[in-house]
């Protein structure tokens, strides 16, 4: 730490030192361009050293200027107080800052002080006072300008971490809501079934100890690769074949180069449940849902199809959302905003289709 400190401070010494310097040769060069413009002697050397000397100087009692400025602010409600201190401490260092540059040329042998000290101070505060006090009245609007940018580059960085954590927070309850949702239904099937076929309700208790082991390997998680989503589904899927036994078919068309896709953790569970729900467990038949998933261009499409009856005049309001679906439409909102789309319609070949795009990404940090 007090390497780092030591560090920062060599950092600030150093753009202090050089910008002065500039300012030296700035000045330097433009006296001696005047002079051979108008025909006098270029005296080149005195230029440079008179005014490297004065940059110099400027630079030794830059950090005090800057000390005061962070000491004594000029802010909104005390601007007043702020302004007159700076005035009177402006008035004091340019005085001081003069008379050290008499000495200093008197020291180095400059002409400016071949004059006795006091006349050579004199001419000084009359033909560079102003000048000086502008120059302590840049400093100070120049350190209030980078500081007032730094607190608002820290309250962007402020407002934008309280942002995605309140998101990550909203998210997180939407998770939470849907764990328990679709825990409940499977403990509520395991149920009905262990009265009638207790073999078949074991099975269902092993594959939901799976389930929950998926779903907690990736607790907290929000997004995850699409092979990882389907695995999560299949041992999901395996419970409702353990109960629906041969009522239920499911088929798989999922390009092999979406795999590696990014997409909402637990998204595809309240979908294929939903579909379970309202087109297969109300009818005596055999039923049939399809899972899908390609690229197109920069989406990801994905869509769950069921062979049930459909939405009733293909309205989507037939069949009302719960947990699932409501959770569904608002985690893609909180993470793609407007960016993905969901939608539950009647598909053409009969039953209802349910499908979601969103941007096509493989990289975890890409949302």
């Amino acid at each position: 730490m007090r390497e780092r400190f030591i560090q920062r401070r060599w950092v600030s010494w150093s753009v202090i030192f050089a910008c002065w310097t500039l300012y030296g040769i700035f000045f330097a060069s433009q006296v001696t361009v005047q002079q051979a413009y108008m025909g006098r002697a270029v005296t080149w050397r005195n230029n440079f050293a008179a005014w490297l000397v004065c940059g110099y100087l400027w630079a030794m009692l830059t950090p005090l200027i800057l000390y005061l400025s962070r000491r004594f602010p000029i802010k909104r409600q005390t601007w007043l107080r702020g302004a007159l201190f700076h005035f009177a401490s402006s008035l004091v260092v340019a005085a001081f800052l003069l008379g050290l540059y008499v000495l200093a040329a008197k020291l180095a042998g400059l002409p400016v002080a071949s004059q006795p000290l006091g006349t050579a101070f004199l001419a000084l505060v009359i033909l560079e006072y102003h000048f000086s006090l502008l120059i302590y009245w840049a400093i100070l609007g120049i350190d209030h300008a980078l500081r007032y940018y730094r607190k608002y580059q820290e309250r962007e960085l402020q407002a934008s971490q309280l942002e995605a954590k309140l998101a990550q927070a909203q998210l997180q309850v939407l998770k939470m809501q849907l764990h328990p949702h679709f825990l409940f239904n499977t403990l509520h099937a395991i149920s009905t079934l262990m009265h009638r076929d207790v073999d078949a309700a074991d099975r269902m208790i092993a594959r939901l100890s799976d389930l929950l082991r998926l779903a907690l390997d990736n607790e907290g998680v929000q997004e995850v690769t699409l092979k990882q989503e389907l695995e999560l589904l299949e041992r999901y899927l395996e419970i409702e074949q353990t109960r629906f036994r041969d009522r239920l078919t499911v088929e798989m068309s999922i390009d092999p180069e979406v795999l590696d896709a990014r997409v909402p953790n637990l998204i595809l569970q309240p979908l294929v449940e939903n579909a379970i729900q309202h087109g297969i467990a109300p009818r005596r038949g055999q039923g049939r849902i399809e899972i899908g998933a390609r690229r197109t261009n920069g989406t990801l499409d994905i869509y769950v199809r069921d062979d049930g009856r459909g939405l009733v005049d293909g309205a989507q309001g037939a069949i009302k959302e719960g947990v699932g679906l409501s959770n569904t439409r608002a985690r893609l909102s909180q993470l793609y905003g407007g960016r993905a789309t969901f939608e539950l319609s009647s598909a053409p070949e009969g039953g209802t289709l349910c499908s979601l795009a969103i941007p096509f990404h493989e990289d975890e940090q890409e949302i």
